[in-house]
């Protein structure tokens, strides 16, 4: 190729490599993915539906919830349109901003349930700034291992620790086990490539170091969660009843459920946090199991998507961001389901894009908004 055939070439060339004269669809032009966009508004109806059933047909909690839905597809929409290299030199700014919020929470938050982890903030209402912590952490881990050769060597998987470690510790104060905001740096790691020797070294040691964990960093009352976890009968009417009552309505659904509204531990105040946290069991109990296992085919779809693109990107960071977001997903979902159904501890964590919930729902679109903006802007 000739120097003017090559200047003329790049002149009139896209960034992604793709011809100005060839079609592209309306969908690109707008930096959407139709299908990630399509499966998001279906969870998003079906989670607003669920909002209205769990909380007695309360009005006004599901226009707040439609609320947050509309602001968060309105920024994913937003997110889309930022090409990915200016998130990822601003992913720094965002991890600042989520360890600001952490520290202003323990000087200033709002006490709930012997827990100091909600901001107030004038004409918005509150906010939980460690779901804002979850949305950025694998922002500032994917830009971190943007910047190094990879699979990382031994002194870059200390330097993504002590990215971990601070907001953990600022949780931990709040006191929130916060295993939802690390678990996007672990995702970054293993999708940086991470060598098998360390991994099976950090579950190792993570296995020796619980019981300094039981001992020093777990409350009283998270304790008690995990010992009821093995034997919900033991107080069957204090820490227990949560489980008792989410298996019963889980278990009362049977294959086809006893339909939508007709919900007897939800609807007869049974089932307690039956609109955030337990909203699984009440989807279980209307919907039965062939309900729940369309849900989770359609989690299962939002996740294929995002790994999908996260292999056809053509950078580091996207790939790892658009993965890491994809396994967060999951992760949730599996906690989430774990929780409801009584084989891991009660851990306070909603199910995504269904418990109600105005920043979990806006932080978790705008991340779905950055993985399509990943996906158009190659």
């Amino acid at each position: 190729m000739q120097p003017t055939e090559q200047y003329r070439f790049l002149r009139h060339s896209l960034r992604d490599g793709r011809s100005f004269n060839e079609n592209t669809s309306r969908w690109d032009k707008l930096h959407l993915d139709p299908w990630l966009l399509a499966l998001l508004i279906i969870n998003a109806i079906l989670g607003l539906l669920m909002v209205y059933s769990a909380s007695d047909q309360d009005v006004g909690m599901l226009t707040r919830q439609a609320i947050s839905f509309a602001v968060g597809f309105v920024l994913l929409f937003l997110c889309a349109q930022v090409p990915p290299k200016v998130y990822q030199a601003v992913s720094p700014w965002f991890y600042g901003i989520a360890i600001l919020l952490l520290i202003l929470v323990l000087l200033v938050g709002d006490v709930r349930l012997g827990a100091k982890r909600w901001l107030t903030v004038p004409g918005i209402g509150s906010m939980q700034p460690s779901e804002f912590t979850k949305f950025a952490m694998p922002m500032v881990m994917a830009w971190y291992f943007s910047r190094q050769p990879l699979p990382p060597k031994f002194k870059h998987v200390i330097g993504a620790l002590i990215l971990m470690v601070l907001p953990f510790g600022l949780a931990l104060l709040q006191p929130d086990l916060a295993i939802g905001i690390v678990i996007g740096g672990v995702f970054a790691l293993f999708l940086s490539g991470m060598s098998w020797t360390l991994i099976i070294g950090a579950i190792a040691a993570a296995g020796m170091a619980l019981p300094l964990v039981w001992m020093f960093v777990l409350q009283a009352y998270q304790k008690k969660r995990i010992l009821t976890l093995f034997d919900p009968e033991s107080d069957a009417l204090g820490a227990g009843w949560n489980i008792i009552q989410s298996k019963i309505a889980i278990g009362s659904g049977g294959l086809t459920g006893k339909g939508y509204l007709g919900g007897t531990q939800s609807q007869l105040g049974y089932l307690p946090e039956h609109h955030t946290d337990f909203i699984m069991s009440t989807y279980a109990e209307e919907f039965g199991f062939i309900g729940v296992f369309l849900l989770f085919v359609l989690y299962a779809a939002i996740i294929f998507r995002c790994m999908m693109i996260s292999l056809n990107c053509f950078h580091n960071y996207g790939r790892i961001l658009a993965g890491t977001i994809g396994l967060s997903l999951f992760f949730f979902v599996f906690v989430n389901s774990g929780m409801v159904s009584g084989i891991l501890p009660v851990t306070g964590d909603p199910l995504p894009l269904m418990s109600y919930g105005g920043t979990a729902v806006i932080t978790l679109l705008a991340s779905f908004g950055i993985v399509m903006s990943i996906h158009t802007h190659r």
